[in-house]
């Protein structure tokens, strides 16, 4: 739900039916982030293609890694909607209830390790001041075992959940405790 026109699945038409019938059948349901796109089947196409390539593809990064920069972003955000379904997905890499609160709140306070809080120092950097990355910044992370492919891997997640944001924040799209949970096991990577 959302403050614009959604079609519901029901309504489909030959462009996003099949978009929802892969949704359906791989995730269970249909998050509310994507069904704001359907007046536009080709853009939420194109977003799902992203979505699962930096997500789920292969890189150095661990699934954990990666929800972790989504929660850290978002919460710069302050998308209550993508840290709330990002911490969700991380609730299956980390087990520690307080833990995972205190990510969701202030990641910089959390008990997390070294590499970690460094990729995530770097996504809340590079989202709240953009133009005072350096190079440094970089060189810095690759003193954690990091390639220059998972350099791109964590920057394109870092721009790809700060575009989301934006989308859910711009056009409203809401949550509820139903739509957080229930979705079908994550693809593996």
């Amino acid at each position: 739900m959302s403050w614009i026109q959604e079609v519901e699945v029901e309504q489909a038409d030959d462009k996003l039916k099949p978009i929802y019938d892969d949704l359906l059948k791989s995730r269970g349901k249909i998050a509310n982030i994507l069904k704001v796109h359907s007046l536009h089947p080709e853009a939420l196409k194109a977003h799902l293609d992203l979505y699962m390539t930096i997500m789920f593809g292969k890189s150095g990064l661990s699934r954990k890694e990666r929800e972790c920069i989504a929660v850290v972003v978002s919460r710069a955000d302050n998308c209550e909607y993508c840290v709330n379904h990002h911490a969700e997905s991380l609730s299956r890499y980390i087990r520690d209830e307080s833990l995972l609160e205190q990510i969701k709140q202030d990641y910089s306070k959390a008990q997390i390790p070294e590499r970690l809080m460094s990729i995530c120092n770097y996504a809340h950097k590079l989202t709240t001041q953009p133009g005072k990355q350096q190079e440094k910044d970089l060189v810095q992370l690759k003193t954690f075992d990091l390639s220059d492919k998972d350099l791109l891997d964590i920057t394109l997640i870092v721009a790809y959940f700060n575009f989301v944001n934006r989308i859910a924040l711009g056009l409203g799209v809401a949550f509820s405790s139903e739509e957080l949970t229930g979705y079908k096991d994550e693809p593996s990577q």
